[in-house]
């Protein structure tokens, strides 16, 4: 294939991450803003907190590998305090393969906006089942993360880097559900 077929695909991919990024994000924060106009006057925070989600959603950046975005799974994340939290589960990774994990969530950085709470910082935990790396075994690895939460419903944001080989990069939104 020449080089021109390579760099159009390419920059078509990187056109609809881009425009996927923005719908998502803004359905996103019109579901939080909804769900954030509904709830009175926010009560001191408790914890633990406990949040479900039906696994992943990933936007490749190479589009044209036929990878898969809806990562069906099942996990949960347990908020111990504003700026811990663990999180476990399973889903179907974007190579077809059933992945577990397990991580633990350092989130020093807080804002209110519209009556969200948004947190930043890092998710650092184990993986497996990606069969071009490790042959499908566990492994540990750091990922920025970024919440966004309402009162009920909430939203893990974080980006995937591309590793030759290994990994095919994306942007990753995992919307979740609070239980408790």
């Amino acid at each position: 294939m020449d080089k021109t077929t390579n760099h159009q695909r390419r920059r078509a991919g990187a056109t609809r991450a881009a425009l996927f990024c923005g719908r998502a994000l803004s359905a996103l924060c019109c579901a939080l803003s909804a769900s954030a106009a509904q709830a009175e006057a926010k009560a001191e925070e408790s914890f633990p907190q406990v949040w479900l989600n039906p696994g992943i959603y990933s936007q490749h950046f190479d589009s044209s590998k036929g990878l898969r975005n809806n990562n069906i799974g099942f996990g949960a994340e347990v908020r111990l305090s504003a700026d811990h939290a663990l999180m476990a589960g399973t889903f179907i990774n974007s190579n077809r393969q059933r992945s577990h994990y397990a991580t633990y969530q350092w989130r020093p950085l807080h804002w209110q906006w519209a009556g969200l709470e948004l947190g930043a910082g890092v998710a650092v935990g184990g993986f497996d089942g990606y069969p071009n790396y490790r042959n499908g075994a566990w492994f540990l690895a750091p990922l920025p993360m970024l919440m966004i939460e309402g009162k009920t419903f909430g939203a893990n944001i974080s980006v995937i880097p591309t590793v030759a080989n290994r990994f095919d990069g994306a942007l990753a939104i995992q919307v979740k559900m609070r239980v408790w």
